[in-house]
């Protein structure tokens, strides 16, 4: 092993605690010797410290350089990085074009967050003109990784029909894989679904379900309303019996987990 490679291993060593007790500031002493010999996992790991404050002060301009060096050197997961530091000018001046250049990069190595952001790059016209099918074309690639946005915000594009053809079904079947995750958001449209019967068979109980579950997440105060009016609406099609099993099944899904709110 050369010398950039077991610094490169101390590093990680002191960094999850393997071998040694964690200590995030030896992992960066140890870190920083092999990204300065050009290892490109010790770069990104310096960035990684620098940007979450972990051993040293956070320094979002330091995070930057240590992001671009390794993003340089070919890490998915640093140019994924970098574009975000681009898009929000965290540590460089914001530029949505080169955050489109990085993301890209980082996308088509098949990083899920990367893919996402590129969807989403693409459905705000941000850095690139706004097209609806490039935008669900990223998002898909991202859900198909199981990664939990992107399966939201496809699931939504097929409700409205922005970029695929409007198709409840495939709204449905996208939107249950998130909602399982825990995205409130999700949750509530899939109790809407099996309310109105749109991509799935019309089922007061497993809309009540949802609804329910959706009612302890974080929405916005006008939404949580008609939530709750539709929870209760749905509780009015249901026997008193089918309603305290559904409020048991929703209890349940509860165990074990902790509150569940809509990912930002």
């Amino acid at each position: 092993m050369n010398a950039k490679a077991a610094h490169s291993s101390l590093g990680y060593a002191y960094y999850n605690g393997q071998g040694v007790p964690q200590d995030y500031a030896q992992a960066e002493l140890w870190f920083r010797k092999a990204a300065d010999q050009g290892s490109p996992g010790a770069q990104y790991y310096l960035g990684w410290e620098y940007a979450v404050g972990q051993g040293v002060s956070q320094n979002y301009v330091q995070a930057a350089v240590g992001f671009h060096k390794a993003a340089e050197q070919g890490v998915a997961s640093a140019q994924a990085r970098l574009g975000d530091f681009y898009h929000f000018g965290r540590g460089v001046q914001q530029d949505d074009s080169q955050a489109v250049i990085w993301l890209r990069k980082a996308a088509e190595q098949g990083n899920a967050p990367a893919q996402y952001n590129l969807g989403n790059a693409y459905y705000n016209g941000q850095g690139v003109p706004q097209d609806y099918a490039q935008a669900a074309a990223w998002y898909r690639k991202s859900a198909e990784q199981g990664f939990a946005d992107a399966e939201a915000d496809l699931g939504n594009l097929y409700l409205g029909g922005s970029g695929v053809p409007q198709d409840h079904a495939q709204a449905a079947f996208w939107l249950r894989k998130t909602a399982e995750q825990g995205n409130a958001s999700a949750q509530y449209n899939l109790g809407i679904a099996y309310y109105n019967g749109q991509g799935v068979p019309q089922d007061y109980a497993e809309a009540y379900f949802w609804l329910d579950i959706a009612a302890s997440g974080k929405l916005e105060d006008s939404l949580m309303k008609h939530l709750r009016q539709d929870r209760d609406d749905a509780a009015s099609n249901l026997t008193k019996t089918v309603l305290l099993q559904a409020q048991e099944r929703a209890r349940k899904w509860f165990e074990g987990r902790p509150v569940q709110t809509n990912p930002q």
